[in-house]
């Protein structure tokens, strides 16, 4: 188990490296320059070139990875072309939003998902599971912006107006405050979320009530309550375990959509708006983090497989 840790934490190491060089290739390929992004476009050229001396961007692209990795590394990210900050605070905050939301999506999915993948896969084929996995159909088929805006004119509109919309209210401003403005987004999230786990989770019990030992608890007179929490749910949940460990990366950075439409502070509107300003030492840090996150999680989710299933051993 040890030499698996250490091999998947090497291979995690060089997946980031490979990360931050596409990443790094990537940005200096967008149009313009960080010196016409300071300077404005009608700049000298003297001035340009004195900019990007005094910047390292006349160095070769070799030398400017290892100075940004280095800088990565030991906590320099750089300065933000288009905010005028250091990239450290900006993104340190955004993550912490993002993180927050993150956590609580997941709380809220884990919570709902389980039981009633759980449910469907023990009543297959009654009404009940029909009607759970056309639930689950719907959740996929509508998107988060969709849900997002039916969410904001039902549960925010003038007739309710129970949450509040389009404002981020930080935890410094009350745990109620902070909760309220979150109510909504992640509402939105878990709705299409859910459907995804709902259906792994059911899938996958079906299989392991399938399966042998399970055929023999019950001739040794096991009840179907206890066959199903103590013998089949931890393997069953083997495939739910992905999808959650992928979710984690996608609620730290892939929600662009419903982060602008409830005006949410996080890492994916960060990144578009690093883009749209061509702000490339924000946008390098930024998807370099979410790249991360995606790794990591791959990797705690292997580890869950380990607990969650005894008969997978790691050498």
């Amino acid at each position: 188990m040890a030499r698996y840790v250490v091999g998947r934490g090497l291979s995690i190491a060089l997946v980031l490296v490979l990360i931050s060089i596409i990443v790094f290739a990537a940005t200096h390929v967008l149009p313009g320059s960080a010196a016409t992004l300071i300077l404005g476009e009608y700049a000298t050229p003297e001035s340009l070139r004195a900019l990007e001396q005094e910047l390292g961007l006349d160095r070769p692209l070799a030398v400017q990875y290892l100075a940004w990795v280095g800088g990565v590394v030991t906590g320099d990210w750089g300065y933000s072309l288009a905010m005028k900050q250091p990239v450290t605070a900006i993104v340190g905050l955004r993550l912490r939003n993002s993180a927050a939301l993150a956590a609580l999506t997941l709380v809220a999915v884990i919570l709902v998902a389980i039981p009633l993948g759980t449910v469907a896969a023990v009543r297959r084929g009654r009404w009940l599971d029909l009607a759970i996995l056309t639930g689950s159909y719907l959740g996929i088929s509508v998107p988060e912006f969709v849900s997002g805006m039916l969410l904001i004119l039902v549960l925010a509109g003038p007739s309710l107006h129970w949450f509040p919309t389009g404002d981020y209210a930080p935890l410094a401003a009350g745990l109620r405050a902070w909760l309220s403005h979150l109510v909504l987004p992640v509402l939105a999230l878990t709705l299409v979320l859910v459907a995804h786990v709902v259906r792994q989770t059911r899938s996958g019990l079906i299989e392991v009530l399938r399966s042998p030992y399970v055929r023999t608890a019950r001739l040794k007179g096991a009840t179907e309550r206890r066959i199903v929490l103590r013998h089949a749910l931890r393997n069953g949940l083997l495939p739910a375990v992905t999808v959650i460990a992928l979710d984690l990366g996608y609620l730290m950075g892939g929600i662009v959509v419903v982060e602008e439409v409830f005006a949410y502070p996080g890492m994916g509107r960060l990144i578009l708006y690093a883009i749209q300003n061509r702000d490339v030492p924000l946008l390098q840090v930024s998807i370099l983090i979410v790249a991360a996150t995606y790794t990591v999680a791959n990797f705690g989710a292997d580890m869950l497989y380990a607990w969650l299933d005894p008969r997978i051993r790691y050498r």
